[in-house]
């Protein structure tokens, strides 16, 4: 059985940072988690229908940061401000700290995994077929930029009595190349014949470290060189190694490649010269 790891995980620390940002001693550490854990249920059940990617989250002794990245930021907002306002009321109600958020707008939602599932789970709510739904989102993240897209809808696709899943998928996916910039998201659409679960990986190319390209230039030439030297010196190894069987001249003056008879190299020779002697 395959074991699938979330790409995002599997790239903390590498090219990913961590979604919440906070330390404390093993003594208060689960009661921060089960905060942050409180926090995000609490955001995604009252502005679930914003279109949200995803929230950060950075704590100090009495000061929560939460970063809010999302397509629909004048839902978020509110008029005047409200929403944001009755957001941070009620979880300083939660936490009893001093809340502050930010609302940060996705500018290309095709791009962003979690907004494509999404709104591939609404369509599919609202009927729209499944085949038609997963490619026109696969077509759209393709000309918005993206590198690679694959789509994994999976349960009773179309009211089909037995469950089953599809996959669409265009460019590359390179899933254990840790540098690529590879968007993992997930959503459930809620039909009349059940839930269908929606998988979306979008690849947004390879995040290289600073100054790189011009190491890798002098590198690459290095080992090039490396290389076409050591082709060369393994030619003329063997070309020599030829030569010294076939091209050189004979000690005997009998031309290049003949071994005189009685030598180690030719043993026919040995055997015919001994017979040869034994009947003088």
């Amino acid at each position: 059985m395959g074991q699938k790891v979330h790409p995002g995980g599997l790239r903390v620390g590498i090219i990913h940072e961590w979604k919440s940002n906070w330390y404390t001693g093993t003594k208060d550490f689960s009661q921060y988690l089960i905060e942050d854990v409180k926090i995000r249920e609490h955001i995604y059940r009252k502005l679930g229908h914003a279109g949200l990617s995803d929230i950060l989250i950075k704590k100090d002794k009495q000061r929560i940061t939460i970063d809010i990245y999302t397509a629909r930021p004048g839902i978020v907002i509110g008029k005047s401000g409200a929403e944001v306002d009755a957001l941070r009321r009620e979880i300083h109600a939660l936490t009893l700290k001093n809340v502050h958020i930010n609302i940060n707008e996705i500018k290309r939602p095709e791009l962003d995994a979690k907004l494509v599932a999404q709104s591939i789970a609404e369509q599919l709510q609202n009927r729209v077929s499944f085949r038609r739904a997963m490619k026109r989102s696969l077509a759209s993240a393709i000309r918005s930029g993206a590198h690679g897209v694959k789509i994994t809808c999976g349960g009773r696709l179309g009211g089909a009595e037995m469950s089953r899943s599809e996959t669409y998928s265009e460019g590359r996916i390179p899933l254990h190349t840790l540098r690529a910039d590879i968007d993992y998201g997930f959503a459930e659409a809620k039909t009349t014949f059940g839930r269908i679960g929606v998988k979306v990986w979008i690849n947004k190319g390879e995040i290289m470290p600073e100054g790189y390209e011009s190491g890798a230039e002098r590198v690459g030439g290095r080992l090039g060189d490396q290389d076409q030297a050591r082709r060369r010196g393994g030619e003329g190894l063997g070309a020599g190694r030829e030569g010294g069987r076939r091209g050189a001249p004979d000690r005997e003056g009998l031309g290049p490649g003949v071994w005189p008879r009685g030598s180690s190299r030719c043993t026919s020779g040995t055997t015919a010269s001994r017979r040869w002697s034994r009947a003088g």
